[in-house]
C-alpha cells in the first residue's frame, strides 16, 4: 500500500524527512521495527550485564533481547516487495517467537536453568525464528516472478524518471558552475584585451614616432653617404683570391681586376680601394679602347682652391638673389627664385652649399620616377621628363618612403592592369588619371591640356616611359640633367620639397657637357665664399 502525504502519520513524515520518500507503509512499518528492535537490543545487554542471575532484572533483560531479535530480523525483510504469501509467513514466524517468549516470562526463574535453560522455551522461539527466515528468503526463491503490474510498472518508469531528474539536477549545477567559470574567464579576458589594447596603442605610437626618427636619421646620413655594400673575399675555381663589392641589393658594383696567390694580397687590394675610392675624381672615356693599359700611372690633379664666389643681391624688383660667378666672370649657377629678405637669400646659398656634394644625379632618358619629401613632410613621387616637365605625380604622400617606393613599383610592374581615365574639370581643361581595380586613384596628370588630343598623348607618353623609368630616392636634393625646348641640355639642383634651388646659366650641345658642368658646381660651390654686393651686378 502506498502512503499519501495528507494523512501520514509522525512516524511516516519522519521517515520521509530523515530517511526518503516511502513507496509503501510496510517500507515505513518495517523501518520503524529494525529501530525498536535495536533499541531493545542494546537495552536488553545492558541490563543483562548488571542484573542478578535469578532476579527480575535478569528476566526483563532477556525478554528485551528477545523481542529485539524478533524485530531486527522481521523489520527488514517486510520492507522487501514481497508476496502476500511470504509476508504472511514471516508474521506467523514472528508471532510464534513472541510465544517463546512468553513462555520463557511463564517459567522463569524456577523453570529456567542457567547452563541449559528451557528446550521448551527455547525450541518454540528458535522455531519462530526459522519460520520468519523462511518467509523472508525461501519463498521468494521459490515463488515464481511476480507478473508485472501496472503500478509497479509505473512504479519503476517514475524511479527512472527520478534518477534521470536528479542526473538532470547535476548536470544543471555543473553547468551552472561551468558558465559562471567562463563567465569569470571572460571577464578576465576582457580586462585582458583592453590591456592589449593599450599596449598595443602604446607600441602603435612609439612605432610611428620611430618611423619618423628613423627618417629623420636617413636624412642625417644622406650626407655621409653610409656604404649599403659590403666587400666579399673568395677564391675562385682556378684556386686563386678575388674580391668584388656587393650592394645589399644583390647587385655586384665592382670586383677585382685580378686574382691573388694570397688571401692578404687580395685583402690588401679591398684595403687599397677603400682609402683610395673616397674622395676620387670621375674621368669620363668615350670607349673601352681608350681605357689605359692596367699599371700605367696617371698624375693627380692639383687640388685648388673654389674658382667661384657667391654673389648676394638685391634686383631691380627689390627682390634678394644669388648668382655663382666663375673667377672669368662667367656665370655659373643661379638662384631658382627671388627673396623677399637678404637673409632668407643667404639661408639659400648655404643650403646650396650643404647639398650640392653629395647631391646624386636624377638620369632622366627620357623620364625618371622621383620620391621626395614635400612641403606637409608626407613622402611623394613623380614622373619627370628631361625636359623638366613633371608627365605624373601621385595621387597621395605617405607616411613612410618604402611606401612611396612600393607606390611607383606598382605603376612600373603593373600599368597593364591599371586603368586611364581622362575627364575635363570644372576650369574647361581636359586631365588624366590612373585608377587601380579597386577605383583607388595612384596617379593623375601634372598639368590640364586645352584639348582632348593633348590629354591622350599625355596619357601614352605615361604608358610609354613608366615602365622603363629609372627611381631615384632625393637625399636633401639632386641634379636634374635635361633637355630643354630648344633641344640643349640643362641643369638644376632641385630639393627634395620640390623647389629648384639652383639652375644652370647656360645650356649645352652635349648631354655629357651639362654632366661637367654638374661635376664643377659640386667641386666649386660647397667650398666658395659669399659676397654682398649692394646693387644688382650687370649680366656677364
Amino acid at each position: 500500500m502506498t502512503t499519501n502525504e495528507s494523512d501520514e502519520n509522525t512516524l511516516q513524515s519522519l521517515y520521509r524527512t530523515h530517511v526518503g520518500d516511502p513507496e509503501t507503509d510496510d517500507e515505513v512499518q518495517g523501518y520503524w521495527l529494525f529501530v525498536v528492535g535495536v533499541v531493545l537490543g542494546v537495552a536488553g545487554l545492558l541490563l543483562f550485564l548488571a542484573s542478578e542471575p535469578q532476579g527480575g532484572v535478569r528476566q526483563l533483560s532477556i525478554v528485551a533481547v528477545g523481542v529485539g531479535l524478533i524485530l531486527l530480523q522481521v523489520g527488514p525483510i517486510i520492507r522487501l516487495p514481497l508476496r502476500s504469501r511470504a509476508t504472511t509467513l514471516v508474521y506467523v514466524g514472528a508471532t510464534i517467537a513472541a510465544i517463546g517468549v512468553i513462555y520463557f516470562v511463564v517459567v522463569f526463574p524456577g523453570g529456567w536453568s542457567l547452563r541449559n535453560g528451557n528446550a521448551a522455551v527455547i525450541g518454540i522461539y528458535g522455531l519462530g525464528l526459522l519460520v520468519v527466515g523462511a518467509g523472508g528468503v525461501f519463498v521468494p526463491l521459490l515463488d515464481e516472478p511476480a507478473p508485472a503490474t501496472e503500478q509497479g510498472e509505473l512504479r519503476r518508469e517514475l524511479a527512472a524518471l527520478d534518477d534521470v531528474l536528479e542526473d538532470t539536477a547535476a548536470d544543471e549545477a555543473d553547468l551552472a558552475a561551468e558558465i559562471a567559470e567562463l563567465r569569470r574567464a571572460l571577464s578576465k579576458s576582457d580586462d585582458a584585451v583592453a590591456t592589449l589594447g593599450g599596449a598595443v596603442t602604446a607600441l602603435s605610437e612609439d612605432l610611428a614616432d620611430t618611423e619618423s626618427e628613423r627618417d629623420e636619421l636617413i636624412e642625417r646620413l644622406w650626407e655621409h653617404q653610409t656604404s649599403q655594400a659590403r666587400f666579399e673575399l673568395f677564391e675562385d675555381k682556378a684556386g686563386e683570391h678575388r674580391w668584388r663589392l656587393r650592394h645589399r641589393n644583390g647587385q655586384i658594383i665592382a670586383t677585382s681586376g685580378e686574382g691573388y696567390t694570397q688571401r692578404h694580397n687580395a685583402q690588401n687590394g679591398i684595403k687599397s680601394v677603400r682609402n683610395n675610392a673616397l674622395g676620387a675624381t670621375v674621368l669620363r672615356i668615350e670607349s673601352e679602347a681608350e681605357l689605359a693599359d692596367a699599371g700605367e700611372t696617371f698624375e693627380l690633379p692639383d687640388e685648388t682652391e673654389p674658382q667661384t664666389t657667391f654673389e648676394l643681391y638685391e634686383d631691380n624688383a627689390g627682390e634678394f638673389r644669388w648668382r655663382l660667378r666663375h673667377d672669368n666672370g662667367n656665370i655659373v649657377a643661379d638662384a631658382g627664385e627671388g627673396y623677399t629678405r637678404r637673409r632668407d637669400a643667404r639661408d639659400a646659398i648655404e643650403r646650396v652649399q650643404a647639398h650640392a656634394g653629395p647631391a646624386d644625379y636624377l638620369r632622366v632618358d627620357p623620364t625618371g620616377f622621383e620620391i621626395y619629401r614635400d612641403a606637409a613632410d608626407e613622402w611623394r613621387w613623380r614622373l619627370v621628363h628631361r625636359n623638366g616637365n613633371v608627365l605624373a605625380d601621385g595621387g597621395e604622400g605617405y607616411t613612410r618612403r618604402r611606401d612611396a617606393r612600393r607606390a611607383v613599383d606598382r605603376i612600373r610592374e603593373g600599368i597593364d592592369e591599371l586603368t586611364f581615365e581622362t575627364y575635363e574639370d570644372s576650369a574647361g581643361e581636359h586631365r588624366w588619371r590612373l585608377k587601380a581595380a579597386n577605383g583607388q586613384i595612384v596617379a593623375d596628370g601634372g598639368e590640364g591640356y586645352s584639348r582632348k588630343s593633348g590629354v591622350e598623348d599625355a596619357v601614352e607618353r605615361v604608358r610609354e616611359y613608366a615602365p622603363e623609368a629609372d627611381v631615384l630616392d632625393i637625399g636633401p636634393a639632386a641634379f636634374e640633367v635635361y633637355e630643354d625646348n630648344a633641344g640643349e641640355f640643362r641643369w638644376r639642383l632641385r630639393h627634395r620639397n620640390g623647389q629648384i634651388v639652383a639652375t644652370g646659366s647656360e645650356g649645352y650641345a652635349g648631354k655629357s657637357k651639362a654632366e661637367n658642368a654638374v661635376d664643377r658646381f659640386k667641386l666649386n660651390a660647397p667650398g666658395s665664399e659669399i659676397e654682398d654686393l649692394d646693387e644688382e651686378p650687370e649680366a656677364a
